[in-house]
């Protein structure tokens, strides 16, 4: 189960990231979740939107010079709890798995979970691992109606 992400080569300078954040909000996109990650000289915002607002969203970007890819990532659901995520951690480890990179993803669900957008070296064995381990992976359409 993969969900998708945008991820958008950002030039780092003041104000580039409002100026992307309002490109994608005056054209109606809800932003679900935000990573950045940066350099000297250029960043990568790592976006999840609901898949009803992908291809509007890649459109935008397009139309305001920026270059921008659509990936698949893996979210998966933690207890939200101390040692929660160290849980999941050590599944990534025993299985001997390696995280590209990871953040969260925040949306008061009620649940008791917390939600963690995940890339690995091998998507689909961690998809399988998960499985066998009972670690809940949404789907798109789960992340589609939080």
């Amino acid at each position: 189960m993969f969900i998708k992400q945008i991820s958008v080569f950002l030039e780092n300078t003041v104000g580039a990231l409002r100026e992307l954040t309002e490109l994608l909000g005056k054209g109606g996109i809800d932003l679900l979740a935000l990573s950045i990650a940066d350099t000297q000289s250029f960043g990568i915002v790592r976006l999840i939107v609901s898949s009803a607002d992908v291809d509007k969203a890649m459109q935008l970007l397009k139309e305001g010079g920026c270059i921008a890819k659509v990936n698949h990532v893996i979210c998966a659901a933690v207890p939200d709890r101390p040692l929660g995520l160290c849980e999941l951690l050590t599944v990534i480890e025993q299985a001997d798995l390696s995280v590209e990179y990871m953040y969260s993803f925040l949306r008061n669900t009620g649940d008791g979970q917390a939600h963690m957008i995940l890339r690995l070296n091998d998507g689909q064995k961690a998809a399988r691992v998960f499985n066998m381990k009972n670690i809940t992976l949404l789907s798109q359409e789960d992340v589609d109606k939080l």
